[in-house]
């Protein structure tokens, strides 16, 4: 790393990853210089498309590749825990997507090991970077629609998907909740922050994951979240805060909107939109310029997306697992499924 230039190294070859690489080769300061996937023939392909120097068959030559600074972790969420451990582990930094593991037993394992070796490691959760998200917090943090009742969030995709789709495979840790679910949570959480109380209730598929759950989210402020997320319906991904002078609606794309608007008490309603500068609203740049931020900084965690906020939600994730009943092959032991 230069004071000019991050080195990035992409772990994962899919759809996600080429999204990801195609909005960091746009940032003056972000070089990707390596790649790796399980196949070899993938890795060269994506580095063909992308232009990137280096493409390794295995994820262990990636994590040892001394010229890389950070990696991006984008395999399916059964395999964060391996991957991000690795590169953790041989002095890299990390950003993983979303969700950050498929249990709190595996985040707790990333967050010591990040700690141990004092590396950066964030969640990809981009919209706690979004600047209209933000912007929306920041309203709310300063009281604008006064003491917080009530957050509502969904996100529903029509499908319908096959049973062999991933989405559905036990296997690749498939269900609405892991998948579509984290950003519903995330924004009550985001807002409210770790719930003391967690009703949750499913429709589950013959594999046994979930097609759509339900969930009423209570804080000890007394205000309620309720969250709900399908891959059996497309919903309006809409988003609502209310707060007793008022309430914020996000009509659409909550996790990456275009627009909110602002109802107080007494006044007319405004409408904040995103700044065009900013760059198109499906672009993660920020969470790569917040990424590329902190590292230079010397920072270990970022203070848009905390690692402990992280955990929180995962603790929150796993409750309403448990509640519903949706257990994966590949989890062994005991993890903490009641929030704290």
């Amino acid at each position: 790393m230069t004071a000019d230039t991050v080195r990035w190294g992409i772990l994962a070859t899919g759809g996600i990853a080429g999204a990801f690489t195609a909005d960091l080769i746009d940032l003056p300061d972000a070089e990707v210089v390596a790649v790796a996937s399980r196949s070899e023939a993938s890795a060269k392909t994506f580095a063909e498309r992308f232009g990137i120097p280096r493409a390794y068959g295995d994820w262990n030559a990636l994590a040892q590749d001394e010229d890389i600074d950070v990696v991006y972790v984008a395999t399916p969420h059964t395999a964060h825990r391996t991957a991000a451990g690795l590169c953790l582990a041989a002095g890299r930094h990390v950003l993983c997507e979303k969700p950050f593991t498929l249990n709190v037993r595996e985040a707790e394992e990333l967050v010591a090991l990040a700690r141990e070796h004092d590396r950066f490691l964030m969640e990809a959760m981009w919209m706690y970077c979004n600047p209209l998200v933000r912007r929306l917090k920041a309203l709310v943090d300063d009281g604008v629609i006064g003491e917080v009742r009530s957050v509502q969030a969904d996100f529903g995709l029509a499908g319908p998907f096959p049973p062999s789709h991933r989405l559905r495979n036990p296997d690749l840790g498939g269900g609405a909740l892991l998948d579509l679910g984290v950003y519903p949570v995330s924004f009550a959480q985001l807002l409210l922050g770790e719930p003391s109380d967690v009703v949750a209730r499913a429709v589950l598929s013959e594999e046994g994951v979930d097609l759509q759950t339900a969930a009423v989210l209570s804080f000890d402020s007394g205000a309620l979240g309720s969250v709900h997320c399908s891959i059996v319906g497309g919903t309006a991904t809409s988003a609502s805060v209310t707060g007793s002078k008022g309430r914020i609606d996000i009509p659409h794309g909550f996790f990456f909107p275009d627009r909110f608007v602002l109802h107080r008490d007494g006044r007319d309603a405004e409408e904040f939109t995103a700044d065009p500068a900013d760059g198109p609203r499906n672009s993660m740049r920020h969470e790569a310029l917040e990424v590329m931020r902190a590292v230079r900084a010397g920072e270990t965690e970022s203070p848009l997306v905390p690692l402990d906020g992280t955990l929180a939600v995962m603790r929150t994730l796993d409750a309403i697992r448990e509640r519903v009943g949706v257990r994966y092959p590949d989890e062994t032991g005991e993890p903490e499924l009641t929030p704290a």
